[in-house]
């Protein structure tokens, strides 16, 4: 499986129950076509560096995963056509990994067994921070 680093801005304007489901949607649509979750990190309501459709405010969500092709591509579509979403951006960070090592490694960074390295640390070099995809449909070496 491929593993993938999604970093989106949901609109800041939502009651704090609709900003949950918006979340909820997310990950259960990846782990509804054959992903796994590895992490959900919510970094909160941000001041943006620029307006970005009109907003100066968004909340942050990250979003690491693995899955096939099939996962980003339908995943790309819903953040289309969702009209919460005001921007989002998709690395690929690794292609072959095993889902349940990650999840072993943030699990013990969770518990204070934290070896002072994030999921994406242990990637090779030569094939980090690939950008399949972002909101302007640009791709590139990061």
């Amino acid at each position: 499986m491929r593993y993938y680093e999604t970093l989106y801005l949901i609109n800041p304007d939502l009651s704090e129950e609709e900003y949950k489901d918006v979340v909820n949607k997310f990950s259960s649509l990846i782990e509804n076509n054959n992903g796994v979750v590895i992490k959900v990190d919510e970094w909160g309501k941000k001041t943006l560096a620029y307006d970005v459709k009109k907003f100066n405010k968004g909340y942050y969500v990250l979003l690491q995963y693995c899955g096939e092709p099939d996962v980003l591509t339908e995943l790309k579509r819903a953040f289309q056509l969702d009209e919460m979403i005001l921007k989002y951006q998709t690395v690929k960070l690794s292609n072959n990994v095993d889902p349940e090592e990650l999840k072993a490694k943030t699990g013990e960074s969770k518990t204070g067994e934290d070896d002072g390295k994030t999921p994406t640390e242990d990637v090779d070099a030569d094939q980090k921070g690939e950008i399949v995809n972002n909101q302007e449909g640009e791709n590139g070496i990061q």
